[in-house]
């Protein structure tokens, strides 16, 4: 219909307009109303063609970035975690950092048992990182040159830990290859007959059961609920997306990591692109600040248009620049200006930073337009 109008809508309003009329009986002259009425309010928003959306973006984010606080505060809600906000965080998040200062997810969990507290707080238990001091205590006994774990059996229980389990994972760790075994319900580590036991091989010992990893995922230390209305949400310092999906009752449709780069690598660039939006958006909300989502938006796009997650530096989207003069205008100017010299690059001054460094009008605005006067001839009717 809006082609026999031939009205000018994007595939994506044509679709929400479908879907909010679904259900109601209209008229073939109503729906025709309403699809003129859209096409008006598209046209008022378009853009001119010389507007410089790039300088209003970068104001628009800019200006408010300058009013942002340079502290790291609690989480929300969530006092036992540090997570970066403020400016430090959108720096964070336009330089595409590989890892975030603090990694934070917040886990979901699938509607049927995310209001069970046991449930949630088992996969919490499997997804925390557990080290063998959190389930027990570590005794080094001189006398006999071994070292002898006393287990917690409240706190494995809780777990979800038994010993064989223990002496797998303690067998797993190189250094404590075949050292362990269960005697009467403790596990006892000691140096293999055929070696010479020595006080520093038990320390080694030592250590090495003390660092050994029990039970979790890589990368995340802690694991915290949070009640929110009717169901529970894990909170984790730590990030490790593709591994936290793959475990039991977890919603891989709303579970999410502040870690741009991470998702990119699982979930694609497009999703990538949502992440940024809604980390910038976010960052800049908790700070009390508004900014038109469209400008975050253009950022995002820019970041991910060919397809990976560039930073806005001198590594990413400003160093890919064709111009020479708006290069060297950003950072390191006699390296760029060298090279280009050496090179025997050209530049056609087609940007604003070019235009501005050679004292030429900005092809933008006013400056996009040439103005033709004809002085009327002598003699011409008046």
């Amino acid at each position: 219909m809006a082609d026999e109008l031939d009205l000018r809508l994007s595939r994506r309003v044509i679709s929400e307009l479908a879907s909010r009329i679904d259900g109601y009986d209209l008229e073939e002259s109503k729906i025709k109303a309403l699809l003129q009425k859209a096409h008006q309010r598209f046209e008022e928003h378009l853009m001119d063609a010389n507007e410089s959306a790039g300088i209003l973006a970068a104001q628009s984010i800019g200006e408010p970035g300058t009013q942002m606080t340079m502290r790291t505060f609690h989480y929300a809600g969530v006092a036992e975690i540090n997570v970066t906000l403020g400016l430090p965080r959108l720096i964070e998040i336009v330089d595409a950092r590989r890892v975030p200062s603090t990694p934070l997810m917040t886990i979901h969990i699938v509607p049927e048992v995310a209001g069970d507290v046991d449930a949630v707080r088992k996969v919490a238990s499997r997804i925390e990182k557990t080290t063998l001091p959190d389930i027990a205590d570590i005794e080094t006994d001189i006398v006999n040159m071994r070292v002898v774990v006393h287990p917690d059996e409240v706190k494995m229980e809780q777990k979800g830990i038994t010993l064989e389990k223990i002496v797998e994972k303690l067998d797993k760790d190189r250094r404590l290859k075949k050292l362990a075994k269960i005697e009467d319900g403790k596990i006892v580590l000691s140096t293999p007959e055929n070696e010479e036991p020595s006080f520093k091989r038990l320390q080694n010992i030592v250590q090495a059961a003390r660092d050994a990893a029990i039970q979790g995922v890589d990368g995340i230390e802690r694991a915290i609920l949070r009640k929110e209305g009717p169901e529970y949400v894990i909170y984790t310092a730590g990030s490790n997306l593709r591994d936290v999906l793959k475990e039991e009752h977890v919603d891989p449709s709303r579970t999410t990591t502040n870690s741009i780069q991470e998702i990119y690598e699982v979930l694609g660039v497009e999703a990538a692109r949502n992440s940024i939006i809604n980390e910038a958006s976010r960052t800049l909300e908790e700070q009390g600040l508004t900014v038109d989502i469209r400008h975050i938006m253009l950022v995002a796009d820019l970041m991910t248009n060919d397809g990976d997650v560039k930073a806005i530096g001198r590594h990413g989207i400003s160093g890919r620049k064709s111009s020479v003069l708006a290069r060297a205008a950003f950072e390191i100017t006699a390296t760029h200006l060298l090279h280009a010299a050496l090179t025997g690059e050209t530049d056609f001054l087609d940007g604003v930073a070019e235009n501005i460094i050679v004292g030429q009008p900005v092809t933008l605005g006013t400056g996009a337009v040439n103005l033709v006067y004809q002085p009327k001839r002598k003699g011409a009717e008046q």
